[in-house]
């Protein structure tokens, strides 16, 4: 008797442990989600496409070569030390000279064969002087021929020679006229030469077109520079450092939103911790392709007063494309968050008013269009279910507008763990179970 007593009691303790373990386990299972929040913000949201650009002076001029050479010497910058990068010129300057024995002869050469073209017309005024004192000897000659006629005192083989004379004197001042005429014009040929000569020859000196900084030096003395059908460029200046530019590469999808006088910021690697601002000024319509993808040249004009921004840094641009201020907003995960276990019912369709992730381009919206959701938690720590209307977004957060939302609503961003309800209930309850924190 008192073996069954004990039997039963076991079987009793084993039963009540099972079952006690089996509750222990369904309700560890059961458990209530933990969720994490953030809180519903009033501030500013200011939406913007992000791109990368290079900085560079305003007004550049590139000066070239017109005659070949090698580069003979350097002239000197406002310091007195010959031109180098980032040396300061003044209009005018020399900058290099080429080497100009050759051209120097050609000028010699030039101004030899003008004198002698002019020699040639003083030699035709002399020939025509001299055909004119002949012509006039002719022409009375003729004259008294024409008087007497042909008669005893002057026969027909006489007056036929002075008749010849006549009009060969007449030509003899055709000629020299021509001559004249012949000289003067190998006078101005020559005068074209040496001006082309002397022209060539101050060539030879190149001058700076303007005031400003060298930026590029791309000779060397002793170089050759051969000017054919491109001037080969020997100097970059900038007129003035004190105005950049920033020429930003902005895809085709964004550019509607880009236009003049929009104000700008980007920052530079170079400058850590500073942002700077500028203003568009011009979108270029010559786009370009590249794999594909179509891109537009923007003109961003900013002020360098105290010459931090250098040429060809790396501008990292912001356009603003649109700004809400002081409006109620949420982080963009509380929007595309879901809980676990949600019913259809409760889920939007497809992924209206829900933000982009992070870093991809920031969505342009008005109040009170798409519509989003986000969750709460309810009185008993559940996940209630919020409707709102979606406005602008940065790509961080989100405008809303809800009669449920206020500043400092705790709203569901992501779900601290997950509910471990078995799927059916044909689960073993001492089966291992993984670890949960």
């Amino acid at each position: 008797m008192k073996r069954a007593i004990i039997v039963v009691f076991l079987l009793a303790v084993v039963g009540g442990g099972a079952w006690g373990g089996l509750v222990w386990y369904r309700d560890r299972g059961e458990a209530a989600p933990q969720y994490r929040t953030a809180e519903v913000k009033i501030t500013d949201v200011v939406a913007s496409i992000a791109a990368t650009g290079t900085i560079v002076p305003e007004d550049t001029i590139d000066v070239g070569a017109q005659v070949n050479g090698q580069i003979a010497s350097f002239g000197n910058g406002t310091d007195g030390k010959p031109v180098d990068y980032r040396s300061e010129v003044a209009e005018g300057a020399l900058l290099a000279k080429i080497d100009d024995a050759l051209y120097a002869a050609d000028v010699a050469t030039s101004e030899a064969q003008l004198a002698q073209a002019r020699a040639q017309v003083q030699l035709g005024e002399a020939n025509r002087q001299q055909a004119m004192a002949r012509l006039t000897q002719s022409r009375q000659d003729w004259s008294r021929a024409e008087k007497l006629g042909i008669s005893e005192a002057l026969s027909q083989a006489d007056y036929d020679a002075i008749k010849s004379a006549y009009d060969q004197a007449v030509a003899a001042v055709a000629v020299a006229e021509a001559q004249i005429g012949q000289a003067q014009a190998q006078v101005a040929i020559a005068t074209a030469s040496v001006s082309r000569a002397r022209r060539n020859l101050a060539y030879c000196q190149i001058t700076s077109p303007v005031s400003g900084v060298i930026i590029d030096k791309r000779v060397d003395v002793g170089q050759t520079v051969v000017a054919s059908l491109n001037a080969p460029s020997l100097f970059l200046i900038a007129k003035d450092l004190r105005k950049m530019l920033v020429l930003v590469q902005v895809n085709e999808a964004d550019i509607a939103d880009v236009e003049p006088g929009k104000p700008v910021t980007f920052t530079v690697d170079g400058v850590p911790g500073r942002s700077f601002q500028g203003v568009v000024r011009k979108v270029r319509l010559n786009a370009t392709m590249t794999q594909n993808v179509v891109t537009y040249t923007v003109e961003i004009s900013t002020e360098n007063a105290d010459l931090k921004l250098l040429p060809y840094l790396t501008a990292n641009v912001s356009f603003v494309t649109a700004r809400r201020e002081k409006v109620l907003t949420v982080p963009n995960a509380a929007l595309r968050f879901t809980p676990s276990g949600a019913t259809d019912e409760a889920r939007p369709t497809g992924n209206r008013g829900v933000a982009r992730a992070e870093g991809s381009k920031p969505e342009r919206r008005e109040s009170g269009g798409p519509k989003g959701k986000v969750w709460v938690l309810d009185a008993n720590g559940q996940a209630k279910l919020v409707r709102v209307k979606t406005g602008l977004s940065d790509g961080s957060v989100t405008e809303v507008q809800s009669e449920e939302l206020g500043e400092g609503t705790e709203v569901i961003v992501a779900q601290a763990n997950a509910t471990a309800r078995p799927a059916t209930g044909s689960t073993n309850p001492f089966a291992p179970q993984p670890f949960r924190r």
